[in-house]
């Protein structure tokens, strides 16, 4: 028996203290049964882009901003220890990192101890300034101890008229896709306007969009965040989900949330930030579960 299987039946929760919140019920996918079996660990692929990787993301800015996370948080031991066992253990080969997260190095840290081709690494800079991003681009690549990554994404754009405002952070990405620098680029999107003219931009091709069953944090209501992403997805882009536990106000309703992602029928792939082991273990059981 694989030991991320043992770890799935015998996992018994999460390890971080659950925080009761008072939300409005989901309005979808409770009880409807899901198209199929799915697993934390299946292969997907994202979009047009070719990359392939793990359903579930380990994400690594949990209330994270100004170069610290929850997981940075934890320790260099912990959290290196968390990324590895998510990966030798359950079987997750996505890494979810930004700049502002501060955990580039921890990241670092581990992939060196994986087979690089083997593993997927998506990070996101703040930078709106085209000779900023090369620095950032080449700074990003030291840190990660990698000469290539994976997907690179504009951080958090949140104006209507970004793929205007920022053409020149956007030819600097496909600059350094031809290059082999990066291997796809795209944003992560903080406001409706700007996920729709993420959606309209053939340039996007992963988008990091917000989607939970109760509308915490997210850019609008699900329905028609979901509009918009089949939307994209007809495009060919790579959709990885983020928010799927609302920024902790569905900490104690995961499972719920995570049927939510599973059967949206939207997400290539999404990502959440564990604390623990034993969140990350319980984390990957619920979604076999679902």
């Amino acid at each position: 028996m694989l030991r991320r299987d043992f770890l799935r039946r015998t996992a018994t929760g999460f390890g971080a203290a659950l925080f009761a919140t008072k939300l409005a019920p989901a309005a979808s996918l409770e009880t409807e049964p899901l198209p199929r079996k799915f697993n934390a660990h299946d292969e997907v692929v994202l979009g047009k882009t070719g990359i392939r990787t793990s359903r579930l993301a380990m994400g690594t800015g949990t209330i994270g901003g100004g170069g610290a996370s929850n997981q940075t948080r934890l320790g260099n031991n912990p959290f290196v220890r968390m990324l590895l066992n998510g990966y030798n253990d359950n079987g997750l080969r996505f890494f979810d990192t930004a700049d502002s997260y501060g955990s580039h190095p921890y990241v670092a840290e581990a992939i060196k101890q994986l087979p690089r081709d083997k593993v997927t690494v998506l990070t996101k800079s703040d930078n709106r300034d085209p000779a900023g991003l090369r620095k950032d681009i080449d700074r990003f690549r030291k840190e990660l101890g990698t000469d290539y990554i994976d997907i690179l994404l504009v951080h958090c754009v949140t104006e209507g008229d970004w793929t205007t405002r920022y053409r020149g952070v956007m030819d600097v990405l496909s600059e350094a896709k031809q290059k082999g620098v990066i291997r796809a680029h795209g944003c992560s999107c903080h406001t409706l306007p700007a996920l729709r003219a993420a959606a309209a931009s053939p340039w996007v091709e992963v988008d990091l969009v917000r989607l939970n069953p109760v509308q915490s944090h997210m850019d609008a209501d699900p329905k028609t965040v979901i509009g918009v992403v089949q939307q994209m997805r007809a495009s060919g882009k790579g959709i990885v989900g983020m928010k799927i536990l609302g920024q902790g106000d569905m900490r104690d309703r995961p499972s719920e949330a995570i049927r939510y992602a599973l059967g949206s029928g939207v997400l290539d792939a999404f990502t959440i930030g564990a604390e623990s082991q034993a969140e990350q273990n319980d984390l990957t059981r619920r979604i076999a579960a679902a």
